[in-house]
């Protein structure tokens, strides 16, 4: 009798240190969204009980990038290795190189402190798994990357910021870059190896991301500040459980969609600021082969209660959608009056890209001038593709469900405008309450439109 109690005295004690242990790491904490599809509650990491590791304990000296950047590196380390800690930059500019992350660490930035990000393209290699445009391709590391990573965060008062130098130059499209981007279509096509889509050289000039989630689970950036782009701003890749929340960001580069999440799921956008070069909002899943071979659609994707001051739309969807992108939800938003926009919500695609788009919903926004209309819906969407490759498997996108309601703005060339297929019409698109105070144009503009109702 006296060794059964010695032995359940022992498992209680393990079972005790197990949870103190775990009490001390970082823990999970689940975020209610309401929206009106069913949506998963999302988990995002808590660091409340995790230790703090301040890069100038690792040896960080302000000015001094190759420092700056070690320290940065090995606090990251420390903390993973830990099972959890709080990455601290202090109050001051820190300029560095890219950053890596691991498991279970918290970027926190002090009020005050920038990490400015050098203008040297070799600061981002060796080259890394990404994407460009939809399709995956070693290149240059995104200036912040997570790749396989689980419960992280960037936090703080503090600001990313990116140095232009090389990348404004970058922005043009010279005859290198274009061939590049037709190299890496074709091996994307045929389903050439990751390996093989080699895509830094002299001429190709794929910029990289500003922060790349790869392939990560339970994500958190709250209340830091993102200043300039070398591309994509904030880029959640096959990602699952993502809050963006409270964070301001600026763009006005090529390219400089605020926040793309791509065969991304269970994500809250909410009470940001957004001041684009490009979309406020570009929800993607992955170009055409690429895209069917990996198979995940975009999912359950909530941007709530945030400014837009500029971009070409408050929410694009597409053109790279070949996934599949269901269950978008877009409420109480304001675009402020005199931003330069073209829709306040555009549906984007072609006949390479197939996928789908279905249940989308836009309720409660504001605006000012439009210089476009409300809603696009477009079926041939090819910019520079168009001219620069073929067609190899034509595949057109269902798109069905949207729905629109209690939207105001002043000055629009129309209200909806929807280019559908004759072969594949768009199916399903319910507006309510949109008002505009003045309309250049027609109101509705429509081809290949089945099951259309407004009520004003």
């Amino acid at each position: 009798m006296k060794k059964i109690v010695f032995v359940f005295a022992l498992l209680v004690s393990l079972i005790f240190l197990s949870f103190k242990k775990n009490q001390s790491g970082v823990t999970l904490k689940e975020v209610v969204v309401k929206a009106p599809f069913e949506m998963p509650s999302i988990k995002i990491p808590d660091f409340t009980n995790c230790k703090e590791y301040s890069i100038v304990d690792f040896g960080a000296i302000k000015g001094n990038k190759n420092k700056i950047s070690d320290a940065i590196n090995k606090a990251i380390t420390k903390a993973n290795k830990a099972g959890g800690g709080i990455v601290v930059i202090p109050e001051g500019e820190w300029i560095t190189k890219k950053i890596h992350f691991k498991s279970n660490v918290n970027l926190h930035l002090k009020k005050g402190a920038v990490l400015l990000f050098s203008e040297d393209p070799n600061d981002y290699l060796p080259a890394v798994s990404s994407t460009w445009e939809g399709y995956e391709c070693y290149n240059y590391s995104p200036l912040v990357y997570a790749y396989q990573c689980k419960n992280i965060a960037i936090t703080g008062e503090g600001e990313l910021k990116a140095k232009m130098d090389i990348w404004t130059e970058w922005f043009k499209r010279p005859k290198g870059h274009m061939e590049s981007l037709k190299q890496l279509y074709y091996l994307a096509s045929y389903n050439k190896p990751l390996k093989e889509r080699q895509m830094v050289n002299d001429s190709a000039h794929f910029r990289p991301q500003f922060i790349q989630f790869n392939r990560c689970e339970n994500i958190l950036m709250d209340g830091v500040t993102i200043t300039n782009s070398p591309f994509w701003t904030i880029h959640p890749f096959l990602s699952k459980d993502v809050v963006l929340r409270n964070l301001k960001v600026y763009a006005h580069g090529h390219n400089n969609d605020g926040v793309d999440p791509e065969m991304s799921q269970n994500v809250l956008i909410e009470n940001c600021v957004f001041d684009q070069g490009d979309d406020a909002i570009a929800i993607k899943s992955g170009s055409n082969q690429d895209a069917w071979r990996l198979n995940t659609p975009s999912k359950n994707v909530v941007m709530r209660n945030c400014i837009v001051k500029n971009g070409h739309q408050l929410v694009a969807i597409g053109s790279e959608l070949s996934g599949g992108i269901e269950n978008v939800f877009i409420d109480n938003c304001t675009v402020v009056d005199g931003a330069k926009l073209n829709h306040l919500l555009f549906i984007k695609t072609n006949e390479r890209r197939g996928g789908y788009v279905k249940n989308i919903y836009m309720r409660n926004i504001t605006c000012g001038k439009i210089d476009e209309g409300i809603l696009g819906i477009e079926t041939d969407v090819m910019y520079q593709w168009r001219n620069l490759v073929p067609t190899l498997e034509r595949k057109l996108t269902p798109i069905k469900n949207v729905y629109l309601e209690n939207i105001k703005a002043t000055n629009v060339k129309f209200i909806s405008r929807i280019l559908g297929q004759k072969e594949l019409p768009v199916e399903n698109v319910f507006l309510k309450n949109i008002k505009a105070e003045n309309i250049s144009g027609e109101k509705d503009i429509h081809e290949n439109v089945m099951n259309f109702e407004r009520k004003d």
